[in-house]
């Protein structure tokens, strides 16, 4: 990798963690310049304004949280085991995060619901594609027989992503990791009670 594009990963990288921190508001450019060590000139170089730098910061960050559900689901053998791996990611959301400052989705999607439509247009992109993931997984799991065949994955999907997402902001919010424990407590029940057919 050049130097330039070393630079230019370097501000996108800490603009991240930045932004997940402090919100894409609440950073300022001397933020930017004080977490990545490059002056205002250098990062000029680079984008055009700091909602250059967003975009990219949150395509970052969902990369790596993307990377590690990944590698979560994909050390899982059935169809409810790789609903649960997303919430596995995040049981330790308090202590150790897949990523800096929590779930970049979540953050983005609060921060920018009203006051960035650029971002907000990201991070709703980011929501159709983990449902479709979920629903993924789920038809998968009716078609070999694991789940009922009369199983809604739509509803199935929203409903696992909200109790993820919900897990998330009730733990980071109390600073304690027993919310996103007992909604995966809860959600494993409801998969055995509802949705997973007898062997």
């Amino acid at each position: 990798m050049k130097k330039g594009e070393q630079t230019r990963e370097r501000i996108i990288m800490k603009s991240a963690e930045l932004f997940n921190r402090q919100g894409f508001a609440g950073s300022s450019l001397n933020d930017i310049i004080a977490a990545t060590g490059i002056q205002k000139g250098g990062i000029y170089r680079h984008f055009g304004n700091k909602d250059e730098i967003a975009l990219e910061a949150y395509n970052y960050a969902a990369r790596i949280v993307g990377g590690k559900f990944a590698d979560a689901i994909g050390r899982e053998t059935t169809a409810a085991g790789r609903l649960l791996a997303y919430f596995r990611v995040y049981e330790n959301v308090v202590e150790d995060p897949p990523f800096t400052g929590g779930c970049p989705l979540q953050n983005t999607a609060v921060e920018s619901d009203d006051t960035h439509p650029v971002l907000r247009q990201r991070a709703q992109r980011g929501l159709n594609a983990t449902l479709d993931s979920l629903k993924s997984i789920i038809q998968d799991g009716i078609r070999t027989g694991e789940f009922k065949k009369d199983v809604d994955a739509d509803a199935l999907a929203s409903f696992a992503f909200s109790l993820l997402e919900g897990g998330i902001l009730l733990s980071k919010l109390e600073g304690s990791n027993r919310h996103m424990l007992m909604n995966i407590a809860s959600f494993t029940a409801y998969l055995q009670q509802c949705c997973l057919n007898a062997h």
